[in-house]
């Protein structure tokens, strides 16, 4: 986003859980591949909107998640939106690297098949490489 905006307009727009919470889907604003899904809260929400790069809030965690902090594959934040029920983000970015933990291009690469569950993407980068296990 080349224009900063002010959060309080996305903000009241959108219907956090009650956890405060409300889901995120990422996808690669030129492709138009789905790269992950994960939650934001108020502050990641106004976090990814100030400063362009993508945050979210880690449950296993209990904290804000800057995206690519620990293994250098972030997310610069592209547009926002918000679906007709506010309870759902659309969040389109440029993705460095891989989005998914397990080095892979996309969080979603097991597809139902009929011969059962099949890895569909290749591990690009070992998770050991990513996060220096």
């Amino acid at each position: 986003m080349s224009a900063q905006i002010d959060p309080a307009a996305l903000l009241s727009r959108i219907s956090f859980d009650a956890d405060g919470l409300v889901a995120a889907i990422a996808q690669q604003h030129d492709s138009g591949e789905v790269l992950m899904m994960a939650w934001m809260n108020r502050d990641a929400v106004a976090e990814t909107l100030t400063t362009g790069q993508v945050c979210y809030w880690s449950r296993s965690r209990g904290k804000l998640w800057r995206k690519g902090e620990s293994s250098g594959q972030r997310q610069r934040l592209v547009d926002l939106r918000v679906d007709c029920d506010g309870d759902t983000l659309l969040v389109l970015v440029d993705q460095d690297g891989v989005a998914c933990h397990t080095g892979r291009r996309t969080c979603f690469y097991t597809a139902a098949r009929p011969e059962g569950l099949v890895e569909v993407a290749p591990v690009l980068v070992p998770p050991e490489q990513l996060y220096g296990a």
